[in-house]
């Protein structure tokens, strides 16, 4: 990247170009062409770094995060000449989360690079997170000379090895004439089909090798073939189940917002007037202030939810794996129900829940040829009369004494009231993920920012920070993390200053390790073993310290206008929110329990 870029921040730097193309205009018509044809014809590649930042920019790539080091930094220095915006990151695990947030709100893949070694093998976790998540992600790694591997020279690790099991593909580059194409390869796999992490692994010697080969431009191999469109008898025999139902529920995952089929979906069903539950990942695939929403279903999801899922006789599964934090008891999961499943991989049909309808293909492809085959409606008026009615009695209303300490949920509404319906919503693992699902009301897909299937405490803030990045500029981005994971990854408050991104963090503060601890209290007879963090410093001060704005709530007459400064602050802000200890995410269903028999209180469990 440029010593200018180094400098300055993204939008700086464009006011910066525009000054320099007007001091700079030509007098004559022949200089205005020389610049015309210097700005659209690259500078041709020398080497392998330039060929892999080349096929960056072939792709579009406009940021990238990471951290420098020896075995990378050839391809350092052919960023330096780049317009790609590198983000230096404190930590490669926040590139990872930073580049993988990136991805989910952008929706196109996120770019993180790192030095072999440790620089590599602290990615793992966030390459492990994308992976379980399905987010498009592309690391690049440093590795020692060609000639060096297997010698446990200095820095090496086998980061292909190590990085195989949780990457969609896995790349050793070997050759400076090919190592651009791995790259455009592993950007387009990473996007196309089920997206994922994919991994270029980059010896130094091929990335210092001469080569005056362009990258071909993204494209997969020719032997990777997606089914857009699933069996047409099938849809035939779904769309005549659909029609036949008394008590049908459409389960939205998260593969509905990467597939881009969240208005297909919302469309069918209130064509239909099917209510929709979500998965957690699948959060603003449905608008949660529409009547036919059930929110989240699952270990912490609403009752209302559990309770459809439960009664359905049809379930219109997409985009959703079926994973235990959402069906807990398999046996006990939708026990009434006939299940259509649309899913881009086949590897998913019937891995959990058996799919009586198996529907492989593109999520909005499947749901447009469903929709065009479904004739009638369902009958279901006494079914959604239900559906309401369990909406009635199991609401997720909350007791907030103003002589208690302050409640969770209360900040979390307050949050929301404060800010705009497409604000981007991101967090760390724990109690605070389960406050910020249950009671922040997402209207639209690509502002919920989460780990779901790893549960990676300390995302939140560095997804904030590729979050910030990839939004619209008029869009507010919040982070609702937890003192516990909050302290995993607060270094990169020291990148958002150096970036002026303006983010609002809300540590929700209780002191523990609050899941951890209320799982001690059900099941444990309260022995609270390591999950007390009464140690923690004082975040406000800890904020001011790094440069960013540090705010303090501790009672109710606090929140409002506390919340409204922070987000009203131009650039990081933080937020230290002394909550009730002794808060707890309810309702619960024990793990592999059953979702029609979920606990509202822990004499419950």
């Amino acid at each position: 990247m440029s010593e200018r870029a180094a400098k300055v921040t993204p939008t700086e730097a464009d006011e910066q170009d525009d000054d320099q193309i007007t001091d700079s205009a030509a007098p004559d018509a022949a200089t205005d062409d020389t610049e015309s044809a210097t700005a659209t014809t690259p500078t041709p590649v020398t080497n392998g770094a330039q060929s892999v930042v080349r096929a960056l920019e072939n792709a579009g790539v406009e940021y990238a995060f990471g951290v420098q080091g020896g075995a990378i930094m050839p391809v350092y220095d052919a960023l330096y000449d780049s317009e790609i915006y590198h983000v230096t990151m404190a930590h490669e695990q926040a590139a990872a989360h930073a580049a993988d947030a990136y991805g989910i709100v952008s929706g196109e893949p996120g770019i993180c690079l790192a030095t072999s070694g440790p620089g590599a093998t602290n990615l793992v976790t966030g390459i492990a997170d994308a992976d379980m998540d399905s987010d498009p992600l592309v690391a690049l790694t440093g590795q020692v000379p060609t000639e060096f591997v297997g010698n446990d020279a200095f820095q090496e690790t086998d980061t292909t090895g190590v990085t195989k099991p949780v990457t969609k593909d896995n790349t050793f580059a070997s050759d400076s004439d090919r190592v651009g194409t791995d790259v455009s390869e592993a950007f387009a796999l990473a996007r196309e089909g089920r997206p994922g992490p994919t991994l270029v692994d980059l010896p130094k010697d091929v990335t210092n090798g001469e080569t005056e080969t362009e990258p071909d431009e993204p494209k997969t191999p020719d032997t990777y073939h997606v089914q857009e469109r699933a069996d047409a008898e099938i849809v035939a025999a779904a769309a005549e189940r659909l029609e036949n139902a008394a008590r049908p529920v459409m389960l939205l995952g998260g593969g509905v917002i990467k597939g881009e089929a969240s208005e297909a979906c919302r469309e069918f069903a209130i064509e239909h007037e099917i209510p929709v539950v979500t998965t957690m990942p699948g959060i603003g695939a449905f608008p949660e202030d529409h009547e036919l929403s059930m929110e989240m279903a699952g270990m912490h999801g609403t009752g209302f939810a559990n309770m459809a899922i439960t009664h359905c006789d049809t379930m219109l599964a997409i985009g959703t794996r079926f994973d235990d934090r959402l069906t807990g008891g398999i046996e006990t999961f939708a026990p009434d129900a006939e299940i259509i499943h649309i899913d881009i991989d086949p590897a998913e049909i019937s891995k959990n829940i058996y799919a009586d309808y198996p529907l492989v293909g593109d999520a909005e492809t499947v749901v447009d040829q469903l929709s065009a085959a479904v004739e009638t409606s369902p009958e279901a008026k006494k079914w959604r009369a239900q559906c309401q009615q369990w909406k009635s009695d199991y609401s997720m209303a909350y007791d907030a004494p103003e002589d208690e300490p302050v409640q969770p949920e209360f900040v979390v509404e307050a949050l929301d009231e404060a800010t705009a319906d497409d604000t981007i919503v991101t967090t760390g693992v724990g109690q605070h993920q389960m406050w910020a699902c249950q009671y922040w009301t997402y209207t639209e897909p690509r502002t919920w920012v989460s780990s779901h299937g790893l549960g990676t405490m300390g995302y939140g803030l560095p997804a904030a920070i590729g979050a910030r990045l990839a939004a619209d500029d008029d869009q507010d981005v919040v982070c609702i993390d937890g003192d516990g994971s909050f302290l995993m990854t607060l270094q990169e408050l020291s990148v958002a200053v150096r970036e002026n991104l303006d983010i609002t963090v809300a540590v929700l503060n209780n002191e523990y390790i609050g899941m951890v601890r209320q799982w001690q209290d059900a099941f444990f007879e309260g022995r609270h073993s390591a999950s007390d963090y009464h140690w923690m410093p004082e975040f406000d001060k800890l904020a001011e310290a790094f440069g960013a704005a540090g705010f303090r709530i501790d009672d109710y007459d606090d929140v409002a206008e506390t919340i409204e400064a922070a987000i009203d602050y131009d650039g990081p802000s933080v937020i230290d929110v002394h909550i009730d200890p002794e808060a707890n995410v309810y309702p619960m269903v024990p793990s592999g329990g059953d979702n029609g028999q979920f606990a509202l209180t822990e004499d419950q469990l």
